[in-house]
Order: C-alpha cells, then structure tokens, then sequence
C-alpha cells in the first residue's frame, strides 16, 4: 500500500515526457527568415522579389516607392497589400527594423539607399551595377566600412553555373594556363524594343539616373568577371569607343559601346550593346593552354591548342553556385556563406567595376586610352 504513491508519481512523469519531447524546438537564429526591405521598384528586376512573396526564406516586410501610381499598379499585379508601400524610407527602417535592403530603383538611388541603410547596420544588396559613379561607389564603400555593413551587387549572370566554372578552370590554371584575352558580350535588341516599363526606361535611358547608357548597363558584366579573374589587379588602361546608332531611340545616351581593359599581360574586350540581333550574355576566355566558352548559362565549351572541343552542361551543384540572389544574401548574412575577395558579389570586385566604367566614359569622350 505504501508503494502506490510512488508508482502514481513515476506514471505520472512517465505521462508528461512524451508532451515535452512533442514541444517544437525553436527555430535557430542561422535557419531564421531573412526580413528585407525592397527599396524602389521601377527596375525591370524587381519582379525576382516581388514575384517570390509566396516563399518563406525571405520576407518582405515594407517597400519603399515614391511612385504611388506605380506601387499601385504592382500592388494589383502581386497582390500585395497596400498597407506594405512606403513613401518615407528612413520612416520604414526605423518601422520594421528589417536585416537587409534591395534596391531595385535607379543606378543613382543605391547611395541614397546606402546612405539610409549603413547607420542603422541594415545590409544592402543593389542591382548592378553598384553606382552611377566613381564618387557615389566611393561614398558607399566608406559608408559600408564604417558601419560594419554588407553591400553586395547583383548580377543575373553571377547566378550562372557556367560562369562559376569557367572562373573555377580559370583560376586554377589547368584548363587556359596563363589567361591571355577575355571577351564578353552583352546585351539585348535595345530596352524599348524588348519592352521594358515607361518607369524603367525613364532612368535607364537617362546619363544621370543611371550613369550612361548600354556602356553601363551591359559593360558592368564582362568588367565584374574580368576582375573576379585577376583578382586585386587593377587595369594599365581602358579605351572605350561609344556610338548612337538609335539617336531618335536613345537621345541621351549611348547605345553600343566596345570597351578595351588592358592589364599589361592579359586583355579584355567587353562588347556591350542594344543593337545585338538577339539577347546574349556569353564570354570567351583564351590562355596558352586551351580555351573556355560559356555561350548559355549552364552550357559550357572546352578547346585546347588543336581547337577540338568538348562541350558540357554544368549543374549548379557541380558550380557550387546558388543559383537565387536572395537565398545567397540570406546565407551570407546567416553565415553559411561567405563573401570572397574580388568575388562577384563583393563590395572590392565592384568598386573596381565602377573605375573601369568611369574610365570607358571618359575614354569615349576624350577619344583617349585613361588609366582607371
């Protein structure tokens, strides 16, 4: 009689150890969601956020646009609530607090952003490229440091399996040897034509808004790879020849530009354009012991000296790429990944790529070679 206390105690723990084993483990601040705000839509890009709402990895929680009619007409198109658009950006920081901030307005907007973002110790990503000019990159680089903040640059074709590849083969030598010549070849029929938005092509057409015209927008692929390839060197020169051949089209700004980046013993030829026959953006990469050519993002084509060629497809697990902007930044900002040197994304390799294009505007105009 004396042991049935007992044993109704030893049940009733028994009882309650499955009910604590059942209780959800809270969810660890690495595998948290990343709380962003996306600052500025008229970018053509925005939809990449925009259209992911449904994903929980990353959540929206404000989006700042000046533009009402415009947070409008995308509140309708992904049915988000109106209540998220904001017309005051440091207002919306100090709301929601978020991690991160992606800019998707003008090339000119991302100091702007930064300049908000930085004292608060909220991360930045922009579309790229990083600034509209040396002066604003500069800015936003001193900010960044200060601050202690992340501020990457996004770029569609650091997604691609074969770029990351072609960096890998590259790099270690095997594959060119020593790299002796680069092209790059990048653009589209022109933004109007391929029927970009009245609130992007009113910025991307504008030398100000987004610091000039296909020379900006497409120049910055082959510059942001070129220099992921050399690593910390900087160019001896840049020469860069600009035409208008859609003047009636594009009045303010350029619209093809061939641009040289000589580094003494290696060179690069970026060929950026809204005149191509169809969209491209493909690389060739040429050293003493063979050749690389990434005509498609997953495609890749191998030559050595006697020009025979293998051709390959490349899956992103055998790049080591991810292949969603926003799920990198979350994995970087969580520590899973991190930011290399003069990589892609890296505040270093773009800073560098905003002095290359500086340098190619100048060279245009000066119908000189400068010197970065």
């Amino acid at each position: 009689m004396q042991l049935r206390p007992i044993f109704f105690l030893i049940l009733s723990v028994s009882f309650l150890k499955p009910a604590v084993h059942a209780q959800q483990a809270p969810i660890s601040v690495q595998d948290a969601p990343l709380r962003v705000v996306v600052a500025g839509i008229s970018h053509g890009h925005a939809g990449w956020i925009l259209g992911r709402m449904e994903k929980k990895d990353v959540i929206i929680t404000g989006i700042w646009e000046p533009d009402t009619a415009l947070a409008a007409s995308a509140a309708r198109q992904y049915k988000i609530p109106a209540s998220m658009f904001h017309r005051n950006l440091p207002a919306l920081l100090d709301e929601v607090k978020p991690e991160a901030v992606l800019a998707f307005g003008s090339v000119f907007s991302h100091l702007e952003v930064t300049e908000v973002a930085a004292p608060r110790g909220v991360h930045v990503m922009v579309e790229k490229p990083l600034a509209a000019s040396l002066t604003h990159a500069r800015k936003m680089e001193t900010l960044a440091r200060k601050h202690g903040i992340l501020l990457l640059t996004n770029y569609e074709t650091s997604w691609y399996p074969s770029v990351h590849k072609s960096l890998q083969l590259s790099l270690d030598s095997n594959q060119t040897g020593t790299l002796r010549m680069a092209r790059f070849n990048h653009g589209h029929q022109g933004p109007k034509e391929i029927g970009c938005s009245k609130e992007f092509l009113a910025w991307l057409t504008d030398p100000v808004l987004n610091g000039g015209g296909a020379l900006v927008d497409f120049g910055c692929y082959g510059a942001n790879i070129m220099t992921a390839l050399m690593k910390d060197k900087a160019p001896v020169s840049v020469t860069a020849v600009t035409r208008q051949f859609k003047p009636k089209v594009y009045p303010k700004v350029d619209d093809d530009a061939t641009i040289i980046v000589d580094y003494g013993n290696a060179q690069a030829v970026i060929q950026a354009s809204w005149n191509w026959t169809f969209n491209r953006k493909d690389m060739e990469l040429y050293g003493d012991k063979g050749a690389i050519s990434a005509p498609e993002a997953a495609t890749l084509v191998l030559r050595n000296t006697n020009g025979r060629q293998e051709q390959r497809t490349i899956s992103p697990q055998e790049a080591k790429v991810i292949t969603d902007p926003f799920v990198y930044l979350a994995a970087v900002v969580r520590g899973r990944e991190k930011v290399a040197p003069w990589s892609l994304y890296s505040l270093e390799n773009n800073v560098m790529v905003v002095r290359i294009l500086e340098a190619a505007k100048l060279s245009a105009k000066s119908g000189k070679s400068v010197k970065p």
